[in-house]
């Protein structure tokens, strides 16, 4: 009958079929995997930081579609103007001649104007002019329907508007300044509401990229 062996010979034993290669190789690149782990964890957090700057226009893009009124853009009080913020509003009123810019946006025949409420300069209209009638006999409308917002929440689209009216007319917009973006809808915001679900996901994809990185270290 065959003898057991013992605990000291199984020791000895596999100790003899370690293969000294394996032991020659270095320990895992405890350095490139902290890097990895920093960089995704950095990305995480760019990711959140975007679906927090789009709050506003995903919100707008879930709101009433019905606008409210607000009257006439002259008249109407600060109030009026903060109870209807990032909703969509139907105003009426005359925009001044001078104080605003005209820019261009890439693969838009149109183009824009942006201009003060005549009378006020903490209420401006950004205004979309259809291509072949932008000339020097265009008037703007009298009556607006679109998104009411200050300019520090106007969306990527409008974002540095008011430091470009600035540099351009030489007199800054004040702060807290208000901005109608005549014809902008809540439909048509719809595309920051899928830009932040890929964000939001990014985010989550990384956290959990973080996590069977750290599970398996230990």
């Amino acid at each position: 009958m065959p003898s057991v062996p013992s605990a000291l010979e199984l020791a000895a034993s596999l100790d003899d079929e370690l293969d000294p290669e394996l032991l020659a190789l270095p320990d895992p690149p405890r350095r490139e995997r902290t890097l990895t782990v920093v960089v995704l964890a950095l990305a995480a957090a760019l990711s959140l930081a975007m679906v927090f700057a789009l709050r506003g226009d995903v919100a707008y893009a879930l709101a009433d579609r019905t606008p409210a009124g607000i009257g006439e853009l002259r008249t109407t009080s600060s109030e009026t103007l903060a109870g209807n913020e990032n909703r969509l509003v139907h105003a009426e009123g005359m925009l001044g001649a001078a104080g605003g810019i005209r820019y261009e946006r890439p693969f838009v025949d149109d183009t824009f104007r942006t201009l003060p409420v005549a009378g006020r300069d903490d209420l401006w209209v950004d205004v979309r002019v259809p291509s072949g009638l932008e000339s020097g006999r265009w008037e703007p409308p009298r009556g607006f329907t679109g998104r009411l917002v200050r300019f520090g929440g106007a969306g990527p689209r409008h974002r540095g508007l008011a430091s470009a009216i600035g540099r351009t007319t030489g007199s800054g917009v004040p702060p807290r300044a208000w901005l109608i973006i005549d014809g902008e809808d809540p439909e048509s915001a719809r595309w920051t509401l899928l830009l932040a679900i890929l964000f939001l996901g990014f985010a989550v994809w990384n956290g959990m990229a973080i996590a069977r990185i750290v599970r398996t270290v230990r």
